[in-house]
């Protein structure tokens, strides 16, 4: 590079205790890291914010590593190649990695993955075409197994794992059920998703509602959320229920261990409860992301995008996950690509 490009980090400066807050981060500038040979530099275009990064804020143990203290946070990212010393990456193609929260990221050419912008929109391949989209897809079929006829309740349905869900059941013949936390993400999911019920977890006789939607009881039940809404579909399983249990946003900042034992319905109910992670499936993603593409090109899959604009706003939109202002996938647009 003829002159030094300037770089603007996010870092992680003190692990959060209970909510998150902008004091637990710590934007930095510097110059952007010159490529060596097989390096690449990745100019940010769309930087995704997801409810799993809590979790590495924290030190406990878990199915990854925890974020370092005064280290740049990381996630996944769609950019543009600005410079390249790799043979298989040359300015202006498009790529996505998990990347630092950076305006321009110096990588190995082998860490990110080429991607074409004309099978669908860049900010797709962090949503349904992405982790999102494929932690529904395989959560929901390899654990859940639905059958057409059965009844697959989704809780926090107007994300961005549980709108491909609630969808993907409906392409699978099942009666789908989707619980949110407002009357307009239920009217959505409804109207434009074509779910056959919507529930709103906030409403004072939740418990009614929500067997009153289930008449058959539920036999598959996607966890994002956890806590009182997962409480409440336990108490509707049937016999040999599936329940793939993705999140527990609701206590991703609680400083207790609260909630009731949920071991004896499971029993009762011969039901199976499996946590699982997309780096699970690390080596069946193409196939996933083939099928998704497929349903997307038919028109069988929608998605919505919440879109903050901004480098400055990545903290706010991150803390707005554990607000449930968003509607589907969570984003930050931090440029847009020059080629």
């Amino acid at each position: 590079m003829v002159q030094p490009l300037m770089n603007r980090s996010i870092l992680l400066q003190s692990r959060p205790v209970g909510m998150p807050g902008p004091e637990n981060f710590e934007f930095r500038e510097g110059n952007v890291q010159e490529p060596q040979e097989g390096q690449a530099v990745i100019r940010t275009l769309y930087l995704s914010v997801d409810p799993y990064m809590r979790g590495r804020m924290s030190d406990a143990k878990s199915y990854v590593e925890p974020f370092k203290l005064n280290e740049v946070i990381s996630g996944g990212i769609v950019g543009e190649v600005v410079e390249s010393k790799s043979g298989d990456l040359q300015p202006g193609d498009k790529v996505i990695g998990m990347l630092g929260w950076r305006l321009y990221n110096t990588v190995d050419a082998g860490s990110v993955r080429k991607l074409d912008p004309s099978i669908a929109p860049l900010s797709a391949y962090l949503s349904v075409l992405g982790l999102t989209g494929l932690t529904a897809y395989f959560g929901l079929l390899d654990i859940g197994k639905p059958k057409a006829g059965e009844t697959v309740v989704v809780s926090g349905a107007a994300g961005s794992v549980g709108m491909f869900v609630g969808q993907i059941a409906k392409i699978q013949g099942t009666r789908v059920v989707g619980i949110a936390g407002t009357d307009e993400k239920c009217e959505y999911l409804t109207r434009e998703l074509g779910f056959d019920a919507a529930v709103n977890y906030k409403a004072d006789n939740f418990q009614e509602e929500l067997a009153a939607a289930c008449p058959n009881g539920v036999d598959v039940y996607f966890d994002n959320v956890g806590g009182s809404v997962s409480d409440a579909v336990m108490n509707l399983l049937n016999d040999y229920a599936r329940i793939p249990l993705c999140g527990a946003i609701s206590s991703y900042n609680s400083t207790e261990d609260v909630g009731p034992r949920i071991l004896s319905k499971l029993i009762k109910t011969r039901s199976m409860i499996k946590g699982f992670v997309l780096s699970d499936y690390a080596s069946r993603q193409a196939e996933g992301m083939q099928q998704l593409g497929q349903w997307l090109a038919e028109g069988k899959l929608k998605y919505e995008e919440t879109i903050v604009e901004g480098f400055d706003h990545v903290v706010d939109a991150f803390l707005q996950l554990f607000q449930g202002t968003n509607l589907g996938k969570m984003l930050v647009k931090v440029s847009d690509p020059q080629a």
